[in-house]
């Protein structure tokens, strides 16, 4: 005997009646309400006792039968399907059908922790641009006009490096900022990505790889993730020991040394080239590959700063990471790798696995944007931007010292940061600060827990906060600082 749900009743929805109807008949055979085999009402009598339209009907019962869930026999109406896996008793249907599996992952990870920046009155994160000077009318007309005459064959797959107009452009313009000739590049989806790739290239698990001891995080965990074994390297007030790092080379198999050169993340430091040498004689010697994070290069200020460690690279053991994060913001997603040819192959390739390519309108529109000189005219009205803020910051600094804080700090050569002394611990000084409004990061966050070769101190030895000065105005810098301080140094500023 044909038969249709007890109970349906259209409700206040945005979903269409058919839609809702489909829902209920779901349910109704998942539920055992129809078991396999039954038979349906005709659509018109259906409709009669739901009072809604046959052809509302009617699309429901095509949907769920697209979906699987009925046969539709001709001249004989519609049928619950009979190979489903639904049990044919209500009964049943009234016991747990499934357990809770336990899964087993490869590497288990904790959830990601994300800052919303815009939550905080005041913003010292450490490479943070200013997003309000960004000229965003210059770069809506760099788009509009690509999209006006794009290439349409851009638009499929292919061109996993990038497309030839924005590696043309970051090729020029590497050679003449940082006299660095690059014959050809990766566009990644920023840094991050770049940085697991080729930690994916390279990285077998219990491979050995030295970092700084104070460093960039999401670098530590990328390597981390691909199965390294992380080594730390001391390091002193002209960035990594060389000393230190020969001992570890001679202790360990360790095949890769990650490195921000320029302008130390977290300390600022920029590493002397007799340092450099030295370094890249050492990875040379012991087949290391390096890892050079030239992450801010732009942002220098009391001198014109030393070129890459790649511009030098007669080995090609030298994989050069940069980024337009600083130089846009971080929401655009470009950055590039240059490497030697056999390196860049193997991370295409992975790259082809992860996400294949970037988005084809934001990398052409950049390439327009950098083709009309519009962006080298923004990056040196930011360079000077920044390079006011960092000396407002540095005569702040001293102002407190004036005042007898004991706070230390040394005027860095460039960045975006400056590393802070505070001489008194600081491991709940970033708590306290948040609550008042206030984005920092304290020296803790800096250490990787898991190191094979730890040199992390006691978390009483904390000290230094570091403190960024390009992402917000002197006043709001001014006034952070203020209740900042009142909050590391309560026993002066009562």
């Amino acid at each position: 005997m044909p038969v249709h749900p007890l109970e349906f009743k259209t409700s206040v929805s945005k979903e269409a009646i058919y839609v809702q109807l489909a829902h209920t008949l779901r349910q109704a055979i998942k539920a055992g309400e129809l078991i396999k085999g039954t038979k349906l009402s005709s659509a018109r009598t259906m409709a009669d006792v739901y009072q809604i339209n046959r052809h509302t009907v009617m699309n429901a019962l095509q949907l769920l039968v697209a979906e699987g869930w009925l046969e539709s026999k001709e001249k004989s109406g519609y049928f619950v399907t009979r190979s489903l896996p639904i049990d044919s008793s209500c009964q049943q249907q009234k016991q747990p059908q499934y357990q809770k599996k336990h899964l087993t992952f490869a590497t288990t990870m904790s959830e990601p922790v994300t800052h919303d920046l815009g939550q905080y009155q005041y913003q010292f994160a450490g490479g943070l641009p200013d997003i309000a000077s960004f000229p965003f009318n210059e770069f809506k007309s760099a788009l509009s006009k690509v999209c006006q005459r794009v290439d349409s064959t851009k638009l499929h797959y292919g061109d996993i490096g990038g497309v030839d107009e924005l590696k043309i452009q970051i090729q020029s313009y590497l050679y003449r900022a940082r006299s660095l000739k690059v014959d050809d590049l990766l566009v990644c989806n920023g840094s991050q990505e770049a940085l697991f790739l080729a930690a994916s290239v390279f990285i077998t698990s219990g491979d050995y790889v030295a970092c700084e001891t104070l460093g960039y995080p999401p670098a530590r965990r990328a390597f981390s993730a691909c199965g390294a074994r992380l080594i730390d390297i001391a390091q002193d007030q002209e960035g990594l020991c060389v000393a230190d790092f020969e001992l570890q080379l001679k202790q360990h198999n360790i095949k890769m040394l990650y490195l921000t050169p320029l302008h130390q993340y977290p300390t600022t430091v920029t590493l002397s080239p007799t340092r450099r040498l030295q370094i890249y004689k050492l990875c040379y010697q012991y087949g290391v590959v390096i890892i050079e994070d030239d992450y801010d290069h732009e942002f220098h200020y009391r001198c014109q700063p030393l070129q890459p460690m790649a511009a030098d690279d007669p080995a090609g053991i030298v994989i050069y990471i940069s980024t337009f994060s600083k130089l846009m913001f971080a929401g655009a997603r470009v950055g590039y790798v240059s490497a030697a040819d056999e390196i860049l192959v193997q991370m295409r390739a992975r790259k082809q696995l992860m996400n294949h390519k970037n988005d084809v309108l934001t990398q052409l529109g950049v390439a327009h944007w950098m083709a009309t000189g519009q962006f080298e005219r923004h990056l040196k009205r930011a360079t000077k931007l920044y390079k006011t803020r960092y000396h407002a910051m540095a005569d702040v600094l001293v102002q407190y010292q004036q005042q007898g804080l004991p706070l230390q700090f040394i005027k860095p050569d460039g960045g975006m940061a400056m590393w802070v002394d505070c001489q008194v611990n600081v491991q709940h000084v970033k708590q306290a600060a948040h609550k008042k409004g206030i984005y920092l990061q304290t020296e803790d966050e800096f250490y990787f827990a898991q190191s094979a070769h730890s040199l992390k101190p006691s978390i009483t030895d904390m000290r230094h906060i570091r403190l960024g000065f390009a992402g917000q105005n002197t006043q709001q810098m001014q006034a952070g600082l203020t209740e900042l301080m009142k909050i590391i140094y309560p026993q002066y500023l009562s």
